[in-house]
């Protein structure tokens, strides 16, 4: 019998392709329009084996439909997909009990081992991720879409305005790459905002790992010099700096 697997996302395009990609492996497939919806089609989730849960959805967020799931079945494996990947929304996940974090777009062969890895999984809530959260926080894997994946470094020791990744090319390949924070961006920010985003705070994570995935989609390479620099921000991250938490990188990392 087929495994049944649940896709909860607001967008039509995404559930789609999400939907395609997954019954081409095998899978029997349902799809939700949101969090409202997708309670209503898991119901006590006896007739689902996983759910691929989107986070940012109008109405119920994937957070809320994550917890309310958990709530109905404390052993639902769910997959949590963001276009929007942070080290705070990561630890909530995994704190409410998802399964696996990916980061969207996802290409084919990852949709695919994520939800093999999750099925696989004999204590749901359990994985990589989990696992090394409880050395130095959750693990956040970007994958590009031509095949570059993007981990935190295990190198911890860093200066406030870098942030050190491990890339790990399409040919097995991987290297170590230093992003920096310039401090005009950050003056620039903060000016914009009226508020203090220093160095330190993960809002800078995610712009400097946003930074590194443009430049190997863009360039299907590291940077020769092994370094980039975070120098300025779009007009269109503003709003999220302005209501980003104040939770410095260094209390996230090294707990």
């Amino acid at each position: 019998m087929s495994q049944r697997i649940l896709i909860i996302d607001d967008e039509e395009n995404i559930r789609r392709v999400t939907r395609l990609t997954l019954q081409a492996a095998g899978y029997e497939v349902g799809e939700a329009a949101g969090g409202e919806r997708g309670l209503e089609a898991f119901g006590d989730g006896s007739t689902w084996d996983a759910v691929l849960l989107d986070q940012r959805m109008p109405g119920l967020d994937g957070l809320e439909t994550l917890q309310r799931i958990k709530k109905r079945e404390p052993n639902a494996r769910v997959i949590m997909s963001t276009a929007f990947a942070s080290i705070e929304l990561a630890v909530d996940a995994m704190k409410l009990g998802a399964t696996d974090f990916v980061r969207k777009p996802m290409t084919p062969e990852l949709l695919r081992n994520a939800v093999t890895a999750a099925l696989a999984k004999e204590a749901p809530g359990f994985s990589a991720a989990t696992e090394h959260a409880g050395r130095r926080g959750p693990l956040i894997q970007v994958v590009t879409m031509n095949g570059f994946t993007i981990l935190p470094s295990e190198n911890a020791r860093q200066e406030p305005n870098e942030r050190r990744f491990l890339v790990k090319g399409p040919s097995g390949s991987e290297h170590e790459v230093l992003v920096e924070i310039d401090e005009e961006a950050v003056g620039y920010v903060e000016r914009m905002i009226r508020r203090t985003l220093s160095a330190e705070n993960s809002f800078w994570t995610s712009q400097a790992e946003r930074l590194l995935s443009d430049f190997l989609w863009r360039e299907g390479n590291v940077p020769a010099s092994r370094r980039l620099t975070v120098t300025n921000v779009d007009r269109d991250e503003l709003p999220v700096a302005a209501h980003w938490q104040s939770t410095e990188i260094g209390q996230n990392l090294e707990q």
